[in-house]
């Protein structure tokens, strides 16, 4: 599109003068990387949990995905309702402030007396949680288009550091002194990096538009109905999710009971077996610099697709599930990156919207898994998650060999 100062999403005509040259500095892509990962974490505390809240709070292991689903539904409307406010106002401010309101959410799901008090919390934490988000935009932002992909990547390797290390943290913290310490240590991890993000970002960057708020999520959708790469791009994120979802969300149930009978400690540190994960987001931006794309994509989604026969036998063995762990964040996080650096350069100008819509579709997808997953293994045990994770892998490749024609730029 025309980079013009009147359009039908509102952006302003790209100011050449106040562009990036390069990539900003290490410290700050490292504040941002450790940012977003324990923004992120949030979200995911709760899945080596789940047993635990289930017996806490009465509910039965068909309502356990409630938990995760109550989190990513919350952070799927703040995808849509905060998330593009990083286009319209002074990052830096809305960033500590979005910090600093997550921080005040924990300290409430900490305090929670009753299930709907802990849901509202959780459902806050899931909404604020997509500072994480702002920050990825941000980042890019800060970045010329040459460095781009490895500065998201960086980036995005701290924010799937958080999601692995969610679930070893809040096992041990959970095994020390009770699942609330969770939230509070969190609490405390959250307005500290507040302080130094206020302190690390640069003041007085200028909006990308000026336009009323309503219309600016309206134009959000616009972008996506305009642009089919960005359709295509948020639902493989929400197919790939999904798969991520329905592992993750329902393999504490089959490693909590016999012959298992895993403690917090045990089941968190499974997380750890998916750190490849952190090194694709890396490999990943640097592949998409490079022009390799659409290759990243395909050979990911072959791998994620292959990651569900070892994991099938995750009752029989602890090291397919280590296997197919490994394999399959190693390949969602490849995707997501790629997805990430294609999307933004679609239209730079609209980068927090962009991204805050497409990780809608994330969030819808991780919201699936988790539901579809707990029903599954209540109706037919681990068998048929197992059966749901490899039927959505398998429709992810298949959208991406009926639209791979979609080059970088639609």
């Amino acid at each position: 599109m025309p980079s013009d100062c009147s359009t039908a999403d509102g952006r302003t005509a790209v100011n050449t003068a106040l562009a990036p040259s390069g990539p900003p500095s290490a410290r700050l892509v490292l504040i941002f990387a450790i940012a977003c990962g324990s923004a992120v974490a949030n979200v995911y505390f709760a899945q080596p949990l789940l047993v635990t809240l289930g017996e806490q709070f009465a509910l039965g292991p068909g309502l356990l995905g409630a938990i995760v689903a109550i989190t990513q539904l919350g952070y799927a409307a703040g995808l849509f309702l905060l998330v593009p406010l990083g286009d319209l106002i002074d990052r830096r401010r809305l960033i500590t402030l979005q910090l600093g309101l997550l921080t005040t959410a924990l300290l409430i799901a900490g305090l929670a007396p009753g299930t709907a008090a802990l849901l509202t919390a959780l459902a806050a934490v899931g909404a604020l949680a997509v500072v994480a988000q702002t920050m990825v935009a941000a980042a890019a932002h800060l970045t010329a288009p040459a460095f781009r992909g490895r500065v998201v990547g960086a980036v995005t390797s701290g924010v799937i550091t958080g999601i692995l290390l969610a679930r070893t943290v809040a096992g041990v913290v959970a095994d020390l002194a009770g699942w609330r310490a969770v939230y509070f240590l969190s609490a405390v991890v959250t307005a500290t990096l507040a302080v130094l993000l206020r302190l690390a970002l640069p003041t007085g960057r200028p909006p990308t538009v000026t336009m009323p708020y309503r219309r600016l999520l309206a134009s959000t959708v616009v972008l996506f109905a305009r642009h089919p790469l960005l359709r295509v791009r948020g639902m493989l994120a929400l197919l790939v999710f999904a798969a991520f979802s329905t592992l993750w969300s329902s393999v504490v149930q089959p490693l909590s009971s016999p012959p298992w009978s895993l403690t917090h400690t045990a089941i968190g540190a499974f997380g750890l077996a998916g750190a490849a994960g952190a090194a694709a987001a890396g490999a990943a931006g640097r592949w998409n610099d490079r022009g390799l794309a659409q290759r990243t994509t395909g050979t990911a989604l072959v791998l994620l697709t292959v990651s569900w026969l070892p994991l099938a036998f995750t009752r029989q063995s602890l090291w397919a599930l280590a296997i197919g762990a490994v394999l399959l964040d190693f390949a969602v996080q490849a995707v997501h990156v790629t997805n990430q650096s294609l999307i933004y350069a679609v239209h730079p100008d609209a980068g927090s919207r962009i991204i805050g819509g497409y990780m809608v579709f994330y969030s819808a997808g991780s919201a699936l898994g988790a539901i579809g997953s707990s029903v599954a293994y209540a109706t037919a045990g681990w068998t048929a998650v197992s059966a749901l994770g490899a039927a959505l892998s398998c429709a992810a490749l298949l959208l991406w060999a009926t639209t791979r024609h979609l080059g970088p730029v639609a």
